[in-house]
């Protein structure tokens, strides 16, 4: 067994994790270590933003299936989490999108003013270097790219113009209360992939003071007496320790980060007997309270000009010689926001917009030309959970998201809605004259709301953004402090997408890069 040190020891270097490790290591006085699981991000499909779906199913994918969804034909949801340098980020639709500023406010309720919008927008500023900014807009200069998409489809230009026509309004991307909808800002640096591998850690890896372990499994956290003290992962074939002489810092994701909690003793107590695993301290709410958006996409043949052509010769060579064409696409390319009932106060579907046959996520080779566009449930009702398969660290955890299963069906009459509204924009002009019939679902009921039901049952995933199984907060259920301290511990803290107190209205990549900013600056004890 070899053992190492470190002042901090981070699990994970995805949209939170790379983060923590690289501000960490800002100091030189300060030595890190980062632990992946996965290997370095050196596969070609991980860098071209059309390829991201050819990493499914890999040894570059956590790879997890949901429990049976009794609300969705009981069938088990395939559950992609990126498992290579850069985590997630390496492998999502590089989509930023902040969220509203009432999501943020959302969390100041539960965890106090620091996580407000008013206080999280300086983080923006810091992160985000946005393509076409002049030198005094907001966010120049940032690490991370966030660009507009270089070869947009015509197909994408249609279905805005189609959501003109059915009385929807068009804006700018990321203001602080969407009303409308926008072709997605991506990120990516000259048409490619740019995770926060390559914004934080790839500028920095010579950095005597940081140590980046890729092939690093993370077993479980060790302790002495109530302290943090180190972190315990496989390697090769072999058990390894690196102590840390400060702080131990999570950033494994919702679905990882509870499962390393709990295979250290963390959790509740009657989970933990009952694998055998002794009780470093009892905390119910680790892997409770799972938050995830739903995604239901419809899809039209049409004849052509959709990335069912992206690895044809002529797209391979605009890309490689000039970054260009299809194979930029994040799939993605166009989004909005609508309320599924006019009485609330805001929305809570978002209809995403893909120039693709990406049908059953982009696995397996499609038929032909195709378009895809559906509702994505932004504020469900319903929670699930992850827990324990067994106490052994390589079994996958027990994913339950629950999908559909509040008590009085909101989730579903939502989802319906969204469904609706899709479909009356697929078939305004001027995408309604184009489209042919329907590919997904493969085929057509006797009623366009059989058809949609059908869709909803068999055809519904998730959108990639589990959220909240270590929330944060002041109360006594919650996991971790609103300075992300894991709550009866010392020396260790959480930063990732499982503190936040609710999901976001959006996507979680932004908010995840902003969790790992700030967690940074409350391990420094500094401010913006």
């Amino acid at each position: 067994m070899s053992i190492k040190h470190a002042d901090y020891v981070v699990v994970g270097t995805g949209s939170s994790g790379a983060v923590v490790a690289a501000r960490l290591s800002e100091r030189s006085a300060d030595t890190v270590v980062a632990l992946e699981a996965g290997p370095e991000d050196k596969n070609q499909y991980a860098h071209i933003p059309a390829a991201f779906s050819k990493l499914f199913q890999t040894e570059l994918d956590w790879n997890y299936l949901t429990t049976p969804q009794p609300e969705l034909a009981d069938r088990q949801i395939f559950y992609p989490r990126g498992k290579l340098l850069g985590g997630s980020s390496s492998m999502n639709a590089m989509m930023w999108v902040r969220g509203y500023a009432a999501d943020y406010d959302e969390w100041a309720q539960e965890a106090g003013d620091e996580w407000s919008f008013k206080n999280v927008a300086k983080y923006f500023a810091r992160i985000e270097s946005v393509e076409g900014a002049s030198a005094s807009d907001e966010g120049r200069g940032g690490p991370l790219h966030v660009s507009r998409q270089r070869s947009v489809s015509r197909w994408t230009l249609d279905f805005l113009d189609a959501v003109e026509n059915a009385g929807y309004k068009r804006e700018r991307a990321n203001t602080p209360q969407p009303e409308g909808f926008t072709q997605t800002m991506v990120n990516q640096n000259r048409g490619a992939r740019f995770s926060t591998a390559d914004a934080y850690l790839k500028p920095i890896r010579k950095r005597t003071n940081l140590n980046v372990i890729t092939g690093a499994h993370a077993t479980r956290v060790l302790f002495d007496g109530s302290r943090a003290i180190g972190v315990e992962y496989l390697k090769d074939g072999a058990t390894h320790v690196v102590k840390a002489g400060k702080e131990v810092i999570l950033s494994g994701g919702a679905i990882n980060t509870p499962q390393l909690l709990m295979l250290s003793g963390i959790g509740d107590e009657a989970q933990l007997r009952e694998h055998g695993i002794p009780i470093q301290h009892h905390l119910p709410g680790v892997g409770r309270n799972l938050l995830d958006h739903l995604v239901s996409l419809i899809g039209f043949a049409v004849d052509s000009g959709t990335l069912f052509d992206a690895e044809k010769p002529l797209q391979l060579i605009n890309y490689l010689t000039r970054r260009r064409g299809m194979l930029t696409s994040n799939v993605g390319e166009a989004y909005g926001f609508v309320r599924s009932n006019p009485d609330l106060e805001l929305p809570d579907i978002e209809i995403i917009f893909g120039a693709a046959p990406f049908y059953d996520e982009g696995i397996g080779v499609p038929a032909g030309h195709g378009i895809g566009l559906g509702p994505i449930l932004l504020k469900p009702r319903s929670q699930g959970t992850v827990t324990l398969r067994s106490s052994d660290p390589t079994a996958k955890p027990v994913v339950d998201p629950k999908y559909l299963s509040d008590s009085d069906g909101a989730d579903r009459t939502a989802m319906l809605e969204g469904l609706r509204v899709a479909h009356r924009i697929a078939t305004t002009q001027p995408l309604g004259g184009k489209i042919k019939k329907f590919l997904q679902p493969k085929r057509e009921q006797d009623t366009l709301e059989a058809t949609l039901e059908d869709a909803l049952n068999w055809y519904s995933h998730t959108l990639y953004h589990p959220t909240t199984t270590c929330r944060m907060g002041t109360d006594a259920d919650s996991v971790v402090t609103p300075d992300l301290k894991v709550r009866g511990v010392e020396g260790l803290r959480v930063a990732d997408a499982s503190v936040m107190p609710t999901i976001i209205r959006g996507h979680t990549h932004a908010p995840c890069v902003v969790i790992g900013e700030k967690a940074a600056d409350l391990v420094r004890a500094v401010s913006v």
